[in-house]
């Protein structure tokens, strides 16, 4: 039998105030490379745990109008996507259309009696939390028909978790937070967000758009794989993380290296060493890389939308695995990310409003490649919507291979949810190298 959340109720919510005007002529947002890089994607769903809230029912009704509050202020969310197809050269273009249309909220109740503490203190992530999140294996360009924000709130026995998916053409996770950040505001009884979202979309030349590009929907109905694996929590601490970024660096002799490159190439030598690849095997990491401080002039910190680039670093297994594998791999990260310059940007943001030739069939990356998602930077743990802080944070995200990055509860830590194969993540777990880094 699964194991899984039953549904109470379902509405729709709608902002309490049009920001962009009556509904006979609601604002359009046109889609930039960055947003539409993402069409083939599923919702991103991130998700907040909280103990003991006090009444529940009363706490529900209030985050309905809470959130309809903060839709005031992030109208696209509120909107549906629009793909309009265009028959004289085979191409479609694609626009937010903020008309209040409404958000979906959903109140349910967890089965099987679960508690807190069976979701806080799992080291694998327990099977009913992939129902505690609306929408879920919903792609993005469905949006045309579904709500680009759905919220799910789940009672458990001893306390709720509140999940979210939103549309990734709308956000990205910057964006998704600055969004959650905002509910938690209006919802502690602040009248305004204390930053307002900046919506209006980055075109270098405004009159290339709306982009056109092909796009056939059965061409993406299985390009991803959902993870039918195992998620796995791998938590380092402060300490932990210093020992390796200090490692890395001496290996490659450079003080380059950030923490989170280090720790991520850690992750992937031993995701690699316990997989016993062939050493002349070619092994990719995928990385989402955040533009807004990249573009010249800088988009700022409020920009809502996507605002990222996606690329990887290959190399060869023996590689990795050889003596100084570490330093190796995470100068060869370093040197990928830095290399995105606002020259390099511009040149591959102008590539794709040229010409209809883009092949939305290429998106998501190479096959058989580790891929990381979120940021331990986004500010998770001050989510407090008038009841107290969260104790843990989850992704409703799945896919197979996936690295979700989240901030750990304690200052400086930072929490890996994996998905990969059951074995390989037990390997991962008992390996002493991985989990003890001053072993290495």
């Amino acid at each position: 039998m699964k194991i899984m959340a039953y549904i109470i109720s379902t509405s729709s919510i709608q902002a309490e105030s049009y920001v962009f005007g009556d509904s006979s002529s609601p604002k359009i947002i046109h889609l930039t490379p960055w947003d539409l890089t993402c069409i083939a994607f599923e919702t991103n769903r991130k998700g907040l745990l909280f103990k003991n809230p006090i009444n529940v029912e009363h706490q529900i009704q209030h985050l309905k109008q809470s959130l309809s509050s903060t839709l005031a202020f992030f109208p696209p969310l509120a909107g549906r996507l629009v793909i309009v197809q265009h028959d004289e050269d085979n191409t479609v273009s694609s626009h937010i259309l903020c008309n209040n249309a409404g958000a979906l909220f959903v109140h349910a109740v967890a089965s099987d009696n679960t508690c807190v503490s069976d979701i806080l203190h799992s080291k694998y992530v327990p099977p009913i939390l992939h129902s505690f999140f609306p929408l879920s294996g919903a792609k993005n360009y469905q949006g045309t028909s579904q709500p680009l924000l759905a919220v799910q709130i789940t009672e458990l026995v001893d306390g709720i978790f509140i999940g979210i998916s939103m549309n990734h053409l709308v956000a990205d996770g910057t964006s998704l937070w600055h969004f959650i950040n905002s509910w938690a505001e209006i919802s502690r009884g602040c009248d305004v967000v204390s930053k307002l979202p900046s919506l209006e979309r980055w075109f270098p030349n405004p009159n290339r758009c709306p982009i056109r590009f092909p796009f056939n929907e059965e061409d993406h109905v299985e390009i991803f794989e959902g993870c039918t694996n195992y998620q796995r929590i791998f938590h380092f601490t402060k300490e932990k993380i210093a020992e390796i970024k200090s490692k890395a660096n001496a290996e490659a002799g450079t003080d380059k290296i950030s923490s989170l490159q280090a720790l991520l190439t850690h992750l992937w030598r031993t995701v690699i060493c316990n997989q016993q690849l062939d050493p002349e095997k070619e092994c990719d990491y995928g990385l989402a890389i955040n533009v807004r401080g990249r573009i010249l002039p800088p988009l700022p910190d409020s920009y809502f939308g996507n605002a990222l680039i996606i690329d990887a670093i290959r190399m060869k297994a023996g590689e990795l695995l050889l003596e100084g594998g570490l330093g190796k791999g995470a100068l060869e990260m370093h040197k990928m990310i830095a290399s995105y310059s606002d020259e390099k940007l511009k040149i591959l943001y102008q590539s794709w409003v040229g010409p209809p030739n883009n092949d939305m069939s290429e998106l998501g990356g190479i096959s058989n490649i580790l891929r990381t998602s979120s940021s331990p930077r986004f500010n998770v743990y001050g989510n407090d919507f008038g009841w107290g802080k969260p104790v843990a944070v989850r992704s409703g995200n799945t896919l197979n291979g996936f690295t979700t990055l989240f901030a750990g509860p304690e200052e400086g830590s930072i929490d890996l949810i994996v998905c990969l194969p059951y074995e390989v993540l037990e390997a991962i777990g008992n390996d002493p190298h991985f989990m003890d880094p001053f072993s290495i």
